[in-house]
């Protein structure tokens, strides 16, 4: 089984359409295919349905990506590897985050990193910390910078960078902005039967919220769901609803005019880098590990 076969196969796996994976992969379209094909044939199994529009895994398919993009991963960190010990990092850094993550500015350390490894090509993924966590797995990312509440993938390192209390944001009529005004703090149950808006489920901060109002056994309603900071903040705003987020995000600059009340309920939101094990574990992400421990020059 040849790398270059892997490699194809991942690529028409991740586009769905041989077309656009030849593209990207620059070769000729009948090459890829006669590459997926040898694979095909070398493990006596259909990889994958094909239609005149798109192509889809079969289960076979569906058995290999996850197991060639380790490999894949695993090869590329042994060349990083041998680059390092020459003395130069090279490759690449593939890193994942969350939106408006506490604990790191991440384009002030990527632009650090620059700096002080020209020959790395930085790749950046911004998703919810469920995905992100799925992909350090599979090795399609180095790192990530990401929200755990306990129940992630089994073999990614979590450390910790920073954590916060939660607080809720609501529009400065609704009730809950004057009620109790000696009671700063609010708990899960005053919430209740309120219409919430959030992010989607495997975002950090709805983890976080969902795994506190769980604990104290109260349901709540998200009426709206987003996956992004600004339009969170925007519906709020508007009045649409109530939203329970890390108390940063009651300083952005989206949120002026925006109620905050703590929220009382044993949960703090932590932000963590997520990495493979340390053997996995490619030197690129390594020195940006240094780098996040270092002050800023």
């Amino acid at each position: 089984m040849e790398l270059r076969h892997l490699e194809h196969f991942v690529a028409v796996a991740r586009d769905q359409h041989f077309t656009r994976a030849a593209e990207r992969l620059m070769v000729s379209q009948s090459g890829l295919s006669a590459s997926v094909r040898s694979l095909e044939r070398e493990l006596q199994a259909p990889l994958f349905v094909r239609t005149t529009r798109r192509v889809t895994l079969t289960e076979a398919g569906r058995a290999l990506l996850g197991e060639a993009e380790r490999v894949l991963a695993q090869v590329r960190a042994a060349q990083e590897a041998v680059a390092a010990v020459q003395g130069v990092l090279r490759g690449t850094l593939a890193l994942g985050t969350e939106q408006c993550i506490a604990g790191v500015d991440v384009a002030r350390l990527l632009a650090r990193f620059r700096r002080s490894h020209p020959e790395v090509e930085i790749r950046l993924r911004q998703a919810g910390s469920a995905s992100l966590t799925e992909d350090v797995a599979a090795g399609r990312l180095d790192l990530a910078f990401g929200v755990t509440t306990g129940g992630d993938t089994e073999g990614i390192r979590a450390v910790p960078l920073t954590r916060e209390p939660m607080a809720v944001l609501c529009h400065p009529d609704h009730p809950l902005a004057a009620r109790n005004p000696g009671a700063p703090s609010l708990k899960p149950g005053d919430l209740e039967g309120e219409a919430f808006v959030d992010f989607h489920p495997d975002w950090g901060p709805r983890r976080t919220t969902d795994a506190a109002f769980a604990a104290a056994g109260v349901r709540r309603t998200v009426a709206l769901e987003v996956s992004d900071v600004h339009s969170l903040l925007e519906l709020v705003q508007e009045d649409l609803g109530i939203t329970v987020v890390p108390r940063h995000f009651a300083h952005k600059r989206q949120a002026e005019g925006l109620a905050a009340r703590p929220l009382e309920s044993g949960a703090e939101y932590e932000t963590v880098a997520m990495l493979p094990a340390p053997d996995a574990t490619s030197p690129a992400a390594r020195a940006l590990m240094e780098l996040l421990d270092a002050p800023a020059p």
